[in-house]
């Protein structure tokens, strides 16, 4: 395989996932719920830009112009959209922050939206409306975007799903008929795929999405970067078992996850190069849509799971939260509010949702409903992602230092230095320990 990554080699997605979105009997649904209304005025003359992450399923950006075609015909407002990729976005989206000028709504991660807080503005009466209409959002949504426990600062978008993507016929040539569900067959599992030289590989280095793996690993064992008093307590007992196990994961990997970032796992498992790693959907797609024969054999063979639990004894799920900011600086902000509250409308989300093929999990309940959850089995694992999502600043409040830490890959970096050995488990936590002291300061 050359250059892979989730901007190209999804290209021929859209025969699919657009099919699926714009053929007949797209969205079969109704949502059961009373009528509402929300009144919004655009501006004369108004035009917007709206800066989002590149899409990584060629449906997802397709369906996503199809709706921002139909807004303009609609309201007669001009709508441009950039693209960028995740790590372009979040700079971009902090010096138009600053600058109070740039992008009108930009489409972010994590809670990135809690970095600049005071200069996003208050789309409360969207959220409402969009909430009480769709059967309500899930808690994490609120968690990310209600950081006052009352405005919301964004409007969420949704998540990307991680799961466990392995090669079924690896798994059982190792021993295993099932996919393990706790770490300790995890780890068996690991040990037994390396042993028959098909081993499995997790992102270590910087990497925006895959890279959370390190939150599940931590907090299945108990870990917390901080507790509910936003205190840090990273450096733990608990987080030293994780980091103990993490070696042990480690020892198993293919070379070179130190400097994996968020395309490199999709690159070595379509190159058959791992059996199993953590991913969104697109590994799955990519095999259904690409067109070189080595890649659309293993099709059959991918399956998904969860993530393993832990000694905790409960899911430990961590995913790519997505949100939609508009700027405070917007000279437009009803025409900005006005137009994501119609994305977010059935006759556009459901459409959008299923373009993204399963690579987005959605954020309101009502759309546990839409046909892709279940067109295929293979796409249901990713349907309750946002719904069982705990956020990245878990266990405490989440803001400006959770933001900061969690842009800083604290515990990626941790996990990485603890697995490869260049710090021990306890070096390790004791730096991890510094390095978020300085953004959670008493």
């Amino acid at each position: 395989m050359t250059e892979f990554n989730r901007r190209k080699f999804l290209e021929g997605s859209a025969g699919i996932a657009a099919a699926a979105s714009f053929g007949a009997g797209a969205a079969v649904w109704a949502p059961a719920v009373h009528a509402q209304t929300l009144s919004l005025k655009p501006e004369k003359g108004a035009k917007l830009r709206v800066l989002r992450w590149s899409r990584f399923v060629q449906g997802d950006i397709d369906a996503y112009m199809v709706n921002v075609k139909k807004f303009t015909e609609k309201t007669g407002i001009e709508v441009r959209v950039d693209n960028e990729g995740w790590e372009d976005v979040r700079p971009k989206a902090a010096v138009a922050a600053n600058t109070g000028a740039g992008p009108d709504i930009i489409l972010s991660t994590n809670d990135d939206a809690n970095l600049y807080p005071d200069k996003l503005l208050d789309v409360t009466d969207v959220c409402e409306y969009l909430g009480k209409k769709y059967g309500g959002w899930y808690p994490a949504c609120q968690t990310y975007l209600r950081p006052d426990g009352k405005k919301w600062i964004g409007v969420p978008l949704g998540a990307a799903g991680a799961m466990m993507v392995y090669r079924q016929s690896h798994l059982k040539a190792a021993g295993f008929d099932v996919f393990p569900k706790d770490t300790d067959g995890f780890l068996k599992m690991l040990q037994a795929l390396k042993a028959k030289g098909t081993p499995g590989g997790f992102a270590l280095g910087n990497a925006t999405g895959d890279g959370l793996w390190t939150n599940w690993l931590i907090w299945s064992h108990g870990g917390q970067l901080v507790d509910t008093r936003n205190k840090v307590v990273i450096d733990s007992p608990e987080t030293i078992k994780a980091l103990e196990y993490a070696k042990a994961m480690y020892a198993t990997f293919a070379p070179g996850t130190l400097s994996w970032l968020d395309p490199n796992n999709n690159k070595a498992f379509l190159d058959s190069q791992v059996s199993v790693t953590n991913n969104g959907i697109s590994i799955y797609y990519a095999s259904k849509t690409s067109q070189d024969p080595k890649v659309t054999a293993l099709k059959e063979d991918i399956q998904h799971a969860s993530y393993p639990i832990g000694p905790v004894g409960v899911p430990t799920e961590s995913h790519l939260f997505f949100n939609q900011m508009v700027m405070k600086h917007t000279k437009f902000p009803n025409a900005a509010k006005e137009f994501l509250r119609f994305m977010m409308e059935q006759e556009q989300f459901d459409p959008w949702l299923t373009g993204c093929g399963g690579y987005i999990s959605q954020p309101l309940v009502a759309y546990e409903k839409t046909a892709i959850w279940t067109v295929d089995p293979k796409h249901t694992p990713y349907r309750d992602a946002l719904k069982n999502l705990r956020p990245a600043g878990y266990a405490g409040k989440l803001g400006y230092a959770s933001a900061g830490a969690g842009a800083d890959f604290i515990v990626t970096n941790m996990v990485a230095e603890a697995a490869s050995g260049a710090k021990s488990p306890k070096e390790a936590a004791e730096r991890a320990q510094k390095r978020a002291e300085r953004y959670y300061k008493v």
